[in-house]
């Protein structure tokens, strides 16, 4: 699917990844899509709670490897 932007979360432990997706989607207009890549492994359980707290749309999810790729649509 396509996206508008997005964030290389690699490495990054839990809350990073939902603390950078959360800034990075406030800069973005409302419909776009940000595109995730995580491997923390937290990061299955927290990106679709945040998603669903903030009302965002978690459009897909889809392991990579090691990876995790998200996408979300901003509401």
């Amino acid at each position: 699917m396509e996206h508008d932007d997005e964030l290389d979360a690699l490495g990054l432990l839990c809350p990073l990844p939902v603390l950078k997706a959360r800034k990075r989607l406030q800069a973005m207009p409302s419909g776009a899509v940000l595109r995730v890549l995580a491997d923390d492994p937290a990061a299955v359980v927290d990106i679709p709670h945040f998603c669903a707290e903030a009302g965002h749309t978690l459009v897909a999810q889809s392991d990579e490897g090691a990876a995790q790729t998200y996408l979300i649509r901003k509401n």
